[in-house]
């Protein structure tokens, strides 16, 4: 057991890392969209590197926050009977869920993801708008990045319901850490 809770261990505080990344990501983000904000109503000057900054900056963040918010458990749960099983149902359709939805998703996207962020630096992918931002392709690498996070906090959590299902639950050393980033 103490392997199983060893990768968990390292899955959890590699997410937890990364979501510490993504909040200043978010900083980062909100400077940019005031700074536009501020340029284009007080001045009236817009800059389409900056439009584009913005969304880039999003998509990171939405990326590189997906493993993280998996960890913490705040996706969105839409099953009114999950609340009311015991904890070992709760493992069960974590288990499932993980093993038939969850890893083979996160596969299908690294399998295309990554052949579309290598031909993007193949080719120097960049805007097609005059004065975009040059290198597309550096956004394109944080969707199989990001889908990497979120399969392996699948890993996690698929190995933390197995071992409650086998009567070994894990206990989360990290778990008021975690929930400082949110």
């Amino acid at each position: 057991m103490g392997a199983l809770t060893g990768i968990i261990r390292t899955i959890d505080r590699l997410n937890l890392w990364v979501g510490k990344l993504a909040g200043y990501v978010a900083l980062l983000m909100v400077l940019v969209v005031t700074t536009d904000v501020i340029m284009r109503y007080l001045f009236n000057i817009t800059f389409v590197a900056v439009q584009e900054l913005e969304w880039h900056l999003f998509g990171v963040l939405f990326l590189l926050g997906a493993g993280y918010t998996l960890m913490v458990d705040g996706h969105v749960r839409v099953d009114v009977f999950y609340q009311r099983l015991s904890p070992k149902g709760r493992a069960w359709i974590n288990l499932i869920g993980v093993l038939l939805f969850l890893l083979p998703g996160c596969f299908l996207v690294l399998e295309t993801s990554w052949k579309f962020f290598l031909e993007a630096l193949r080719i120097g992918e960049g805007s097609p708008d005059p004065g975009g931002l040059p290198a597309r392709y550096v956004l394109k690498f944080f969707i199989p990045f990001g889908f990497s996070l979120v399969m392996l906090q699948g890993v996690s959590m698929g190995l933390k319901a197995f071992l409650e299902i086998i009567g070994k639950p894990y206990a989360d050393p990290n778990a008021e850490e975690q929930g400082e980033v949110v």
